[in-house]
């Protein structure tokens, strides 16, 4: 055999093992003690939407402009400004309490579908990427196992990576959670009626009941102009007559929400089990125009039935005079979650494919502490969790109210950093502090990244990990974040590869979603 034929085979040979090669898994970087950590072109310019400018003064609960298409009225959002870049030798540690929320990409899919793109503070970075599966394994007998994995920004010149760092629950089978007492609090007012809204939280709560059992408790609470019970606490045993009583409501009055949880708290701690999920869930398009209609006003009295273990979780319907800052921060204050409902196969998803992860809280006030090590990153900037800042100092003070996991979920950051030249080691500690659903006792785990563990570059970095890196983009493209180096269209090449290599219904929606955006973003420039 000829030199030139030789070199030709072993050229082709080394081709096809690099296509074959697995993309770099993340690493499991800590898990509680007693537990072993498993094996794990150019384009032509694109048409972006308008720079992001910081508000001048302290966020305020604020109307959005509507956007283009047949949406009816305004929506209420919050504008929590965009996290800046942080210089490491000034301010090392990055602090903040984890979300699971994910009403921001659900509203967003709804405002796409209407034909509009969503106002730039209806998007909040980290539910985008946290409605998304991690790809994470589940810990085994412990409560939470710490991931990171990173590599090269494929978006920038400039030469920063993206790393991303992941907590994951524990799985609890329907098996063997908890009992479940909850509460249900329905908005039954006037403008439930619009889009036939009240008929899809009943549709929605139905799919709940039909979960339930012998275990389970439930009570329902309605509310128009004023608050009245209209089932007392039943057992899940009985689910035709929880649904029947469901299925009878009609909206009513004007909207007086302080009236309607306050007499849902009253009752959820009538039922109050020290065994049992403890939750009052708040069915509402976030409208509130009687009694207490101040967002600040309605959370003062929320802390007192946290303290007593008792969890709001609240669940988003319609558009058009929708409040969103009202539902995430009654969920924010009540040690719950916040999630938004725009279809049935939505409803599906939280009430009957992830039903104990939304319901049983396996970790409360937990928190992530990143420690980036000067010598090796030079800067960092985290993408989203504006709204979820806990001070430095405060990461070992369990007074501090944080985030809550349920059973099986997991919580992903993203962060930008540039790289001190030529320099190679660890790049950043993290650590993640919690209190046990169960005990209350506090517990704290940690684990180091290092530059040798980033992937050589993006293509060859997990699936699940490109899959975070895109969505989070796509929600500052959206959110028109000032460090944005990416369009639309480039994106959607993305998503489109991605639905081809993860088979996941929600990621193929997901690439449909972003090529939408982009026609809807060529027709507003």
């Amino acid at each position: 055999m000829n030199n030139r034929l030789f070199s030709a085979i072993a050229l082709i040979c080394i081709l096809m093992l690099a296509a074959c090669s697995p993309a770099a898994a993340p690493t499991a970087i800590a898990m509680e003690p007693q537990a072993t950590a498993p094996r794990q072109r150019e384009y032509a310019p694109e048409p972006t939407r308008a720079p992001y400018n910081p508000p001048t003064a302290s966020p305020a609960a604020t109307m959005a402009a509507p956007a283009p298409g047949n949406l009816p009225g305004e929506n209420f959002h919050q504008d929590y400004g965009v996290n800046p870049t942080e210089d490491t030798w000034s301010d090392h540690l990055s602090t903040f309490a984890l979300d699971v929320d994910t009403a921001s990409y659900t509203l967003t899919k709804r405002y796409v579908s209407e034909g509009g793109l969503p106002p730039i503070d209806a998007v909040r970075a980290e539910e985008f990427i946290n409605a998304f599966d991690s790809g994470y394994a589940a810990p085994e007998d412990v409560a939470f196992s710490l991931y990171a994995d990173g590599a090269p920004n494929p978006f920038t010149e400039s030469g920063t990576y993206l790393l991303r760092f992941g907590v994951q629950g524990y799985n609890v089978s329907k098996w063997e959670r908890h009992p479940l007492n909850l509460t249900f609090v329905i908005d039954v007012s006037g403008s439930m009626s619009m889009e036939n809204r009240l008929e899809m939280v009943k549709d929605s709560l139905r799919l709940l009941v039909d979960q339930l059992d012998e275990r389970d408790t439930v009570a329902v609470v309605v509310y128009g102009s004023e608050a009245r019970v209209v089932l007392e606490p039943t057992n899940g045993s009985d689910p035709e007559q929880i649904t029947r009583v469901i299925s009878r409501l009609r909206t009513e009055g004007s909207t007086n929400a302080e009236a309607g949880l306050r007499l849902g708290y009253r009752y959820a701690m009538g039922m109050y089990d020290p065994n049992a999920n403890n939750r009052v869930i708040l069915c509402s398009d976030g409208v509130a125009n009687t009694g207490t209609t101040s967002v600040d006003g309605l959370l003062e009295f929320i802390g007192g039935y946290v303290e007593e273990g008792i969890s709001l979780v609240t669940y988003g319907f319609g558009m058009g005079n929708y409040n969103d800052v009202l539902l995430e921060q009654l969920a924010d204050r009540g040690d719950g979650s916040y999630a938004y409902i725009d279809d049935m196969d939505e409803a599906r998803r939280l009430f009957v494919d992830e039903l104990t992860a939304s319901l049983q809280v396996i970790a409360y006030d937990a928190k992530v502490q990143v420690d980036f090590n000067s010598d090796v990153v030079s800067n960092y900037r985290l993408i989203g969790y504006e709204n979820r800042e806990v001070a430095d100092q405060d990461f070992r003070d369990d007074s501090v109210d944080a985030g809550e996991i349920g059973a099986g979920m997991s919580a992903v950051a993203l962060y930008e950093v540039e790289l001190v030249p030529g320099a190679e080691g660890r790049m950043a500690t993290v650590q993640l502090r919690w209190q046990d659903a169960d005990t209350r006792e506090a517990r704290e785990i940690n684990g180091n990244f290092n530059s040798w563990d980033l992937a050589a570059s993006f293509e060859d970095a997990d699936p699940y990990y490109r899959l975070a890196v895109v969505v989070g983009a796509f929600a500052e493209v959206l959110r028109a974040s000032p460090y944005v180096q990416v369009g639309l269209n480039e994106l959607s090449r993305h998503a489109d590869r991605l639905a081809r290599q993860i088979p996941d219904e929600q990621v193929s929606e997901f690439a449909d979603l972003v090529q939408q955006s982009a026609r809807l973003m060529r027709s507003e420039w």
